[in-house]
């Protein structure tokens, strides 16, 4: 910054002002007395100094006037650096008041009070102006050193006060740009700190902040407090240790953490609130935070998926042994067919020794009592024969009811409690009567001594909110019926077998393990599913979920029969791929007189038919064959040129598997196996009178 030489000289008497100009804008010859004065005073070198600086000399004769030209100088960027102001100046301002204007306008002005009177004391003038550093006093007649050496201190004072201005202006605004600064940087990192609080507390994998020395938590999220089952209150301050939160916490994490290590993703048991053991990955990373060292603790909850993945596990097992099962009935039923064919056939032969006729009676019950067992496989697998129709669950309930008392005895309470109004169901009444006495009786079973078994229904609705309990759960609305005892319960381990085929906890001859496993196939080939709920000691409880139905109440009429009888004139096409079952079934038609054509398998029957269409009047093929084409692509085939001709479709499977290509309707088109000769011959019998018609496939 420049040197500020400008003074202003305020005085009404002209002469005064022709003194101070003589003084201050004198000989410019050099003055060693003032240099040497001058360099004493500002600590500078005399001979750098000249004889006199060159001052700018301003008048002013009143206060008035020295005002316009203070205000003047400051607009114009030069302001004055001092100025000489006598005290009287009639007829206008006296120098004091005309002091108190120019600091209005320019409170850094050094001003110099010439006097020759004692018209203020140094109190009043204070008491005008204020106490102020900016200020002397000279009196006259003053000396002309005096007044070159007040002209060079207060513009050297000037200077140095206003270059200290700036410095604290240029501080001051150093100061106000770093606490915007600062502000900014706080702003920004307040906003990080909410955006990571909301982020921690709504994160859905459950997370904890925790001291890594005192291992205390400091803050916990939703997630993680809904997991264990604590409240804030009751974890943060807290250790692990003291809510026994994990098993070996310690020795596998915060060892590890404290060597600076970062844990990822390492399976853990954590306890809850109420003692169940969840599993979850843990990851543990150490940071600090105020200056101490902390972890971040994130626990993903694994245990819904390892239930989910365990029931998937469990279902697939049991589709696989459904799959197997229903294979080794499917065959079975074939040498059922033939084992009770054979022996019907000649139990009615009055020439057998009785001996012969009840060997084959023993054959005969012994096929019936197997033909049970592959019905509960098929049933199990979800292949057995159902008749679906629209009912209420609660009537046929009340049919059963009675009986279930009597198998119950004395020992045991039986309770109802039904919802009145229940929702229909699409189910087959025989069926849910199974499984009402498979639970009933698997109940009974399990209390010896005596007890109570409660039997409820009532309505539900699934949304799609999830994750469900049973993998089979679907969204919508079901019956459930419930089957409740107060027995031994089962464990664990028993609970995730009991719906396997011949599992039973019974002893030797008390059980074939089927019943459950009965129900099971049932409660899935109704679109249903089966939660239990067990404890050892707690009894055991099988909810059953049937999905509710708005089909209309249909009443069905039976089909009547004609008797079987002997006739000579029908051709029968006969299509197995079975050769024992297949010489079984021509031997009874032959046997009855008619005509029969065979052919090994639907690729034959297809071939061979072009030949035969004329004289075949019914075509007996069963429904699962190798090759390209199954029963209902030979019946399509044949019934595409010969529309009248009469159908009659046979299976060890469920007529349900068939889809809705086919009407099949037992004992009209429709012949399950294994089955007796007469059963044979009497829906050929029926198929082939007028009044019976054959259904068509679509």
């Amino acid at each position: 910054m420049q040197p500020n030489h400008r003074i202003l000289l305020v005085d009404d008497n002209p002469s005064i002002h022709d003194d101070f100009r003589k003084i201050l804008l004198g000989s410019q010859a050099r003055n060693d007395a003032l240099d040497a004065a001058e360099a004493i005073l500002f600590d500078e070198s005399a001979h750098d100094k000249t004889a006199a600086h060159e001052f700018i000399v301003e008048s002013a004769f009143q206060g008035q006037e020295a005002l316009e030209r203070v205000k003047q100088a400051i607009a114009e960027g030069e302001p004055y650096a001092m100025a000489f102001v006598d005290v009287r100046m009639p007829p206008g301002w006296d120098g004091i008041e005309t002091i108190s204007h120019l600091w209005k306008v320019d409170p850094g002005l050094q001003i110099v009070v010439c006097t020759a009177y004692s018209d203020y004391s140094w109190d009043k003038m204070t008491a005008k102006i204020g106490v102020s550093d900016n200020v002397v006093i000279l009196k006259k007649p003053f000396d002309n050193i005096e007044v070159l050496q007040l002209a060079h201190a207060l513009t050297k004072k000037w200077l140095v006060t206003r270059q200290a201005q700036l410095k604290v202006e240029e501080l001051a605004d150093m100061v106000k740009a770093r606490t915007r600064e600062l502000e900014h940087t706080n702003g920004e990192l307040r906003q990080s700190e909410a955006r990571f609080s909301q982020a921690f507390q709504t994160s859905p994998i459950p997370q904890a902040i925790q001291t890594l020395h005192a291992q205390r938590f400091v803050d916990v999220n939703a997630a993680f407090l809904k997991m264990t089952g604590f409240t804030r209150e009751e974890v943060v301050g807290r250790t692990p240790l003291d809510l026994r939160l994990c098993l070996d916490y310690e020795s596998r994490f915060l060892a590890a953490a404290r060597d600076g290590k970062i844990v990822r993703d390492t399976e853990a048991q954590i306890s809850t609130r109420s003692g169940e053991l969840r599993s979850a990955l843990l990851s543990i990373e150490p940071f600090d935070l105020a200056g101490e060292k902390h972890v971040l603790i994130m626990a993903q909850d694994l245990t819904e998926r390892h239930q989910l993945e365990n029931q998937l596990r469990q279902a697939q097992k049991m589709e696989a042994v459904g799959q197997l099962a229903a294979g080794i009935a499917h065959d079975f039923n074939n040498l059922l067919t033939i084992i009770q064919g054979h022996a019907s056939m000649h139990l009615d032969d009055p020439a057998l020794e009785a001996s012969v006729n009840a060997s084959l009676h023993q054959i005969n019950g012994a096929g019936e009592r197997a033909a049970d067992l592959t019905k509960k496989l098929l049933t199990f697998s979800r292949r057995g024969m159902v008749r679906p129709k629209v009912l209420d669950l609660n009537d046929d309930i009340h049919n059963i009811g009675r009986m279930l008392r009597r198998l119950l005895g004395e020992k045991l309470q039986l309770n109802f409690n039904l919802k009145p109004m229940l929702p229909r169901i699409y189910a087959d009444g025989t069926s849910m009567e199974q499984v009402l006495m498979n639970l009933t009786l698997n109940a009974r079973d399990a209390m010896a001594e005596g007890g109570t078994i409660t039997i409820s229904t009532t309505a539900v609705t699934f949304t799609d909110d999830g994750p469900f309990k049973n993998p089979d759960a679907r969204p919508g609305e079901y019956v459930c019926m419930t089957v409740a005892d107060t027995g031994t319960g089962m464990s664990e381990e028993t609970c995730s077998r009991i719906f396997e085929p011949f599992f039973t906890t019974k002893s030797l001859n008390k059980g074939t393990g089927m019943g459950l496993a009965t129900v099971y196939g049932i409660v899935k080939q109704h679109e249903g599913w089966i939660d239990v709920d067990t404890a050892i000691g707690e009894g055991t409880v099988f909810r059953v979920y049937i999905p509710v139905t708005d089909k209309p109440l249909v009443i069905e009429e039976a089909p009547s029969f004609a008797p079987a009888s002997d006739d000579g004139n029908h051709t029968i096409f006969v299509v197995e791929d079975d050769a024992a079952v297949r010489s079984l079934v021509v031997e009874v038609l032959q046997s009855f007189n008619y005509n029969v054509i065979e052919a090994e398998n639907g690729d034959s029957a297809i071939a061979m038919w072009p030949g035969l269409r004329d004289n075949v009047d019914l075509l007996l093929t069963d429904m699962v064959m190798p090759g390209t084409a199954n029963g209902l692509d030979v019946a399509r085939h044949c019934l595409g040129n010969k529309p009248d001709l009469k159908v009659i479709y046979t299976s060890g499977y469920s007529s349900e598997l068939f889809g809705s290509n086919v009407k099949l309707l037992e004992g009209v088109n429709y012949l399950p196996k294994p089955y007796l000769s007469n059963k044979l011959t009497t829906i050929i019998r029926n198929a082939l009178e007028p009044e019976i018609v054959a259904a068509v496939p679509a």
